[in-house]
């Protein structure tokens, strides 16, 4: 029997959600601004499919949607579908193009836009697929004006959450995107490189309508204007403060706390000596202690974690790794010892600068080394240079980031990990790690495809691969003229939600 799930539930929710909240105003007709503070400009294309930074793909969240989209509870909602189905044996998907969506051109959204989008993103000729996950379809047909069918090459029941896709209209997909075309809530109007990004309510957006008409995306590059920007009214909102600069701001602002869900950790080149060696990498590990990093940096927020996973992925997430590396200093010197480095050594850690949170992690990260004779030095870099030279030309010996999911599925948070993934900056190279992985994709039994996921995560804890800190605390600053801040189990600033405190 074929398995089919209506994605009416939601919309009916934001209906009567909208007719008992009177109180949010004539949503058609307000005209009120928020400008959002962010620490770095977006990537020059606004290309949703080729987006590496997860800065810039929080706010095409709210430009751009896929066949499905998340919601802040981590369910998978309709969007550019109002239906889908998959077969029994988890290898045909089709999609129910949603009656009267449009682009923010005005364009009606078709099955062909769809198509490309897709394949698109699935196209290997020039490498790996621009969505890894892409590798397995099959065929991307449109058998008719509403539907769009996927057929993979094998099972897959997590497929789903590639879905979330951006949709682009297919015209668009033979050139750079440098005037954004999505069907999101908010449409882009401008951007002014290392300024501002300027977008406005889409007002024929086929779902909930957005509350505030305009949204400005301020780039605020310097950490230690922040408060000034805030206080002086240049921005209304800044998320991800950090405790010192919550606790400067006035009561005229609302601090909301959630979690980042990202994996901060010390990142380490695996390819480069001294980490190549594991007996160095476990030294690292064996002579911090996270608690103290997150009571120095942050107030004694954020949740230990000991791979690359974080909380908010339930079931997949092992907390009993974080045990794999208590902090014993006397143990970290024996390994150095071993590996050849009785006397310690010397690395740099480049940093993002626009980043507090990962700039204070290494400053505690310096002085905890020292107890084992390890000399960290910290090379402050811009974001730009970071992206190039770290995350694409993996020029570096170590960096303190914190690493998001794209997507709601383990794949985005373990995939980068497998020896030959494009993704894969720290050059993590395992057998063992493929092997599980490949398992884990290969299998429809879903017990069994999460203790395949866990065992990638025991092999990266084992391994090594990297220092795992925590999922930092998420401090949102929100002046108390707006309300409805919502947090996401992804890295998305929805700002739709937000609407004046009336």
């Amino acid at each position: 029997m074929k398995r089919s799930k209506k994605l009416l539930v939601s919309a009916l929710v934001l209906m009567l959600t909208v007719a008992l909240c009177g109180c949010g105003g004539d949503k058609a007709g307000d005209g009120e601004t928020i400008t959002v503070g962010i620490p770095q400009d977006i990537e020059e294309s606004l290309d949703p499919h080729t987006a590496l930074a997860a800065g810039t793909r929080e706010i095409l969240f709210n430009i751009y949607e896929g066949l499905v989209k998340p919601n802040s509870n981590g369910d998978l909602v309709p969007a550019v579908a109002s239906e889908y189905s998959i077969d029994d044996e988890g290898k045909t998907y089709t999609f129910t193009l949603r009656d009267g969506i449009t682009f923010h051109d005005g364009k009606a959204v078709t099955v062909e836009d769809i198509k490309a989008s897709i394949e698109r993103c699935a196209d290997a000729e020039s490498g790996e697929p621009l969505v890894a996950a892409f590798s397995n379809i099959e065929s991307v047909t449109a058998p008719d004006d509403k539907h769009v069918v996927i057929t993979l090459s094998s099972a897959d029941t997590g497929f789903l959450s590639n879905m979330t896709t951006a949709i682009i209209p297919a015209e668009y997909i033979t050139g750079a995107v440098s005037d954004p075309v999505g069907t999101g809530p908010y449409m882009f109007i401008s951007r002014s490189p290392q300024e501002n990004i300027i977008l406005k309510r889409y007002d024929g957006y086929w779902g909930e309508k957005a509350y505030i008409a305009n949204v400005t995306f301020k780039i605020i590059s310097n950490p230690d204007t922040i408060v000034m920007n805030l206080e002086g009214g240049a921005i209304d909102m800044f998320p991800r403060v950090t405790s010192a600069q919550a606790a400067q701001l006035s009561d005229k602002f609302a601090i909301e706390e959630g979690t980042m869900n990202l994996v901060q950790a010390l990142y380490l080149n695996n390819a480069v000596a001294p980490f190549d060696d594991v007996r160095v990498r476990q030294a690292l590990c064996y002579a911090i202690d996270p608690k103290e990093i997150m009571d120095y940096a942050f107030d004694g927020r954020g949740s230990e974690i000991g791979s690359s996973m974080f909380p908010s992925f339930g079931k997949y997430f092992m907390p009993e790794l974080n045990d794999t590396y208590n902090q014993d200093i006397e143990k970290a010197k024996a390994l150095l010892a071993e590996a050849g480095y009785a006397d310690g050594f010397k690395f740099t850690i480049k940093v993002p600068s626009n980043y507090t949170q990962h700039v204070d992690t290494a400053q505690v990260l310096k002085e905890e080394y020292k107890a084992i004779g390890v000399d960290a030095e910290i090379e402050l870099i811009e974001w730009n240079s970071w992206l190039s030279d770290v995350y694409s030309g993996r020029e570096f010996e170590a960096t303190v980031i914190g690493v998001d999911a794209s997507t709601l599925s383990p794949r985005a948070l373990l995939g980068r990990f497998v020896s030959d993934a494009g993704n894969n900056f720290v050059n993590f190279n395992s057998k063992e790690y493929d092997e599980a992985y490949s398992a884990a994709l290969a299998s429809t039994d879903d017990a069994k495809q999460t203790e395949y996921y866990k065992q990638c995560e025991e092999i990266l804890a084992k391994e090594a691969a990297n220092v795992y800190i925590q999922d930092p605390a998420e401090l949102v600053a929100i002046n108390k003229k707006f309300t409805g801040y919502e947090f996401y189990p992804l890295y998305a600033q929805d700002i739709s939600k937000i609407r004046p405190a009336k």
